[in-house]
């Protein structure tokens, strides 16, 4: 049978890059469902053998240098097993916990007895030296991955449990970047050990794309996935900044520059994206650079993009591509920028990046004329009738709140106190209503669909105080309505727990103390508006 690689061979060998005598590592082919099990077996054994070394060291382990002769002792035994070549699946598996605890220990040791900086640097250079001894291409990929983590947070100024740092972060990040570049550089000119660095470089880049994927923030449909807690606060404030200082001007440059550099070797590396029209590249970087100017890590990210391209890495390609994609969808959460500038700029882009699409099919298509066909009719008809039911859908909508709004009562409901880290959170207020405990707790209509009514008892101001849940056929007082409840993150709320606004507008709406609703006859309700203390409605 032909292997794969035998023609390659041959050409190296007669190139003269190989020797006559060289041949094709045999590969053990191991299904990955008994890799599977027996790595389940490996590591439940590897529990309790933990912990007998555990108890029998664990006064060692806790004393001055026994923690880092432990954790050497660990360390070394299991390198020592992964080096071997043929080794059972079962052994190599249980080395791999064992290579674990061995690097928690020491790093134990290593942070208690000395500063952060020169424990982690100590650590990643152990990582790293981790990787050259095993010979495991995917053990190799997580100490380099390890390795990166370490790094960045040797490079950290100060403590890196302490209040994020934006600025720092985004400097670290980008020379782990600068660092994976050298490294690359590096393996080009590389007889031997290419391989080594291919794996463990792959790691670093990987948490390296992480981190900068981490620092734009959230995206897509995360936040609100999280439901505005103190997580979803403090991620989307992760999500850029405006350059109003020289080093916040300097980072958004350097992302726009790098943006551009990876277009330049995406051309080098790809002579052909040019022929066609040269034009049309230079306008597709300019689009991206203008994206990567708005997301301070975006740039860095489609270098290496480019890069990983132009070699033709397809997986780790795959990685940075989806890295990009995120920070992409984070720029829509990125308060710092008003939403409308956002807006123009992605509508911009997009438009441009559209066109030129349009015009490569055009340009590379033969002009002759295309005769419609019988077939094309009713898809026709049927993207018209989509759009026209879109439309009717969409005014009746509309027509159906605009009469609420015209009809409906004035109701005035208190705002509850709510969390100070989420009530201004750059272009809405997070609101609350004194909801009685019973509707939120009351989950079974969120499974049957139908929706829960409570009942508003008026003042002679139209104030309502929310007194209980309605009972179906419960006869309501004279100075009582029933208003619906909308379900919202799990619980039940009243229509709506944000009111959204233009940015800079933040001071105007800080002085709400009521939400002004419009209620029919049947509790349908819609939030119309806030209103200050004495009922006074709050104009943008």
């Amino acid at each position: 049978m032909t292997h794969p690689l035998d023609a390659v061979l041959r050409n190296a060998q007669a190139e003269g890059l190989l020797p006559p005598n060289a041949t094709i590592p045999s590969i053990e082919s191991r299904p990955w469902p008994v890799v599977l099990l027996t790595a389940l077996g490996a590591w439940l054994a590897a529990v309790p053998l933990m912990s007998v070394i555990g108890l029998l060291l664990g006064d060692l382990a806790a004393r001055g240098l026994g923690t880092h002769l432990v954790g050497l002792l660990l360390l070394a035994g299991s390198v020592i097993v992964l080096r071997r070549p043929e080794v059972p699946i079962f052994v190599e598996q249980l080395a791999v916990p064992a290579l674990l605890a061995g690097a928690g220990t020491l790093a134990y040791g290593l942070t208690r007895d000395l500063p952060d900086q020169a424990a982690f640097a100590a650590l990643a250079l152990l990582a790293l030296g981790i990787a050259m001894w095993i010979d495991r291409p995917w053990l190799r990929v997580l100490a380099g991955a390890a390795a990166a983590a370490c790094a960045a947070l040797a490079l950290w100024p100060g403590r890196f449990w302490r209040a994020p740092n934006l600025s720092a972060w985004w400097a670290v990040l980008h020379a782990l970047t600068g660092l994976w570049l050298l490294t690359l550089a590096i393996q080009r000119r590389l007889n031997r050990g290419a391989t080594l660095l291919e794996s463990t470089g792959a790691g670093w880049l990987l948490a390296t794309l992480v981190g900068l994927a981490a620092h734009s923030g959230l995206a897509f449909l995360v936040p609100g996935a999280l439901g505005g807690g103190l997580v979803g606060a403090v991620a989307m404030g992760l999500a850029g900044s405006l350059p109003a200082t020289a080093m916040a001007w300097l980072q958004h440059s350097v992302s726009a520059t790098l943006a551009m550099a990876g277009a330049a070797v995406l051309t080098r590396a790809w002579p052909n994206l040019g022929t066609h029209s040269p034009w049309s590249g230079q306008l597709a970087a300019l689009c991206l650079a203008a994206l990567a100017f708005f997301i301070p890590t975006l740039g860095a990210a489609l270098l290496a993009l480019a890069l990983l391209l132009g070699t033709r890495r397809w997986q780790l390609a795959g990685a940075a591509g989806l890295a990009a994609v995120w920070m992409l969808g984070s720029f829509y959460y990125a308060l710092a920028w008003p939403l409308a500038q956002k807006a123009v700029v992605l509508v911009a882009c997009g438009a441009a990046l559209g066109a030129l699409a349009w015009w490569r099919l055009r340009d590379g298509t033969p002009t002759k004329a295309v005769e419609r066909t019988p077939r094309s009719l009713p898809a026709m008809a049927a993207v018209a009738l989509t759009v026209l039911a879109t439309v009717v859908v969409a005014q009746g909508a509309i027509r159906e709140k605009e009469g609420l709004i015209a009809r409906g009562r004035p109701v005035y409901v208190p705002l509850a106190p709510v969390d100070p880290r989420s009530l201004m959170q750059g272009d809405y207020m997070r609101l609350n209503f004194a909801v009685p405990g019973g509707a939120s707790r009351n989950d079974t209509g969120l499974l049957s669909g139908q929706r829960p009514h409570v009942v508003a008892r008026l003042d002679a101001r139209g104030v309502a105080t929310l007194v209980r849940l309605h009972q179906p056929g419960e006869t309501l007082g004279t100075d009582e309505l029933r208003i619906e409840l909308t379900p919202k993150n799990g619980q039940w709320t009243l229509v709506t727990d944000a009111w959204f606004f233009r940015e800079g507008e933040a001071a105007r709406w800080q002085v709400a103390r009521f939400g002004e609703f419009r209620v029919d006859a049947d509790g349908r309700a819609l939030l119309v508006g806030l209103a200050d203390d004495k009922l006074g409605a709050i104009k943008p």
